[in-house]
Parts: C-alpha cells; structure tokens; sequence
C-alpha cells in the first residue's frame, strides 16, 4: 500500500504535536504517496519504525491511502511534439531520476536532516532540486553525494 501526508499530518509535522513519536516522524518525511509501505518500513528498520507505527499515522489522519497513481509529468511532456517540450522532458527525467537518491541520502541523516530532507520531498522540479545540491554537499560530503550528481547531469 502506497500512503501520501495528508494536509492534517503536514500540520502535525510542523507543529511537532505528540501525535508523532519521533521515530514516526521520521518515517512520516518517507511517505510521498510513491514509496509502498514496505519500502519505508526498510528504510526505517534501524529505527525501530514497525507496521503499527504506520497504522496509527493513518488512523489519525495523517497519512491517506493513495488509490490511483498520477501521471508522471514526464510522460505528458514526452507526447508533446514542440522541441521546447522536448527540453523540459529532460530535465523532468533528470529530476525524475535525481529525486528519489536525494530523498534517500537526506532520509539516511536521521534527525539533522530532517529540515532538508523536507526540503527535497517540497522540490517540485529540476531546478528546485539542483537548487538543494549544495546543502546536501556540505551536510553529507563530497563523496556520499556523487550518485545525485551523476543523475542530475545525465
């Protein structure tokens, strides 16, 4: 099952309400409405985060089940027939590609990158990604962040 924030769960976050346990916290950033809910569950195994965790996110509102997938606004881009669009689709798929490494790298800071890794979920496009490159540089290193480069470029 595939979870998105709800609007209520964005406000819980920001005021950090009791709601969320901070191991809940943590895992709640995960939940874009693409990641299944095993998949967040992995990522958050060395936290402790286990299926009620997620179950009382969604019982109080703060995650909703996502039903249909939306389409990815590189597809529509693709079928467009104007080079502009062409361009664009590029830099959709770069960012297509970029996001989920980025989300990742700042997911796995903890509790330090909560602040930026809301800032990548937030990142709507290439621009606004590349835009982060830097702070993720200085909190992560050089090093850690090679693979969001290379898929920023290609």
């Amino acid at each position: 099952m595939k979870y998105a924030k709800t609007e209520a769960g964005q406000q819980a976050f920001k005021a950090r309400s009791a709601t969320l346990t901070p191991r809940q916290r943590s895992a709640f950033i995960l939940f874009d409405g693409k990641k299944t809910t095993d998949e967040v569950l992995r990522m958050t195994v060395g936290l402790g985060v286990v299926e009620a965790d997620v179950q009382h996110m969604v019982a109080a509102g703060l995650l909703a089940a996502v039903l249909a997938p939306e389409a990815p606004v590189a597809v529509a881009l693709a079928v467009a027939p104007d080079t502009q669009g062409a361009g664009l689709t590029s830099l959709q798929q770069r960012y297509a590609r970029a996001w989920p490494i980025a989300t990742q790298i700042t997911a796995g800071m903890g509790l330090r990158g909560v602040r930026l890794n809301i800032a990548v979920e937030r990142a709507t496009g290439y621009e606004e990604l590349r835009d982060l490159l830097p702070k993720i540089r200085e909190a992560v290193g050089a090093e850690k962040i090679l693979p969001l480069e290379l898929a920023l470029r290609e």
